[in-house]
């Protein structure tokens, strides 16, 4: 599988989707949309707007966190194939996400 994270540093919610694919050792490539025009501008392209953080997954992009929801767990689990006994990892570590 490959998975792609747009992303700036000062992002805490692009912090909270690298720290979830950490917890679970997928592994990842970052790209900085503060230090990419062109990243920031293919974001723009393929969602509309300046919205992080923004993931591919085998070229597929999903945005993993909605205002007053916060990330969308249990959207990341299927999308990455997380088996459902592994769920509640996330949910058990304080301050993880």
């Amino acid at each position: 599988m490959k998975v792609q994270v747009y992303k700036v540093d000062w992002c805490p919610d692009c912090q909270a989707a690298k720290r979830f694919l950490d917890s679970h050792a997928i592994e990842y490539s970052e790209i900085d949309i503060d230090d990419d025009p062109a990243a920031s501008d293919e974001v723009i392209r393929r969602v509309g707007k300046r919205a992080i953080p923004q993931l591919v997954i085998d070229g597929e992009w999903f945005q993993p966190y909605a205002p007053g929801r916060g990330l969308l767990k249990e959207e990341l689990y299927r999308r990455l194939g997380i088996p459902r006994e592994k769920w509640s990892l996330g949910r058990t570590i304080k301050g993880w996400f």
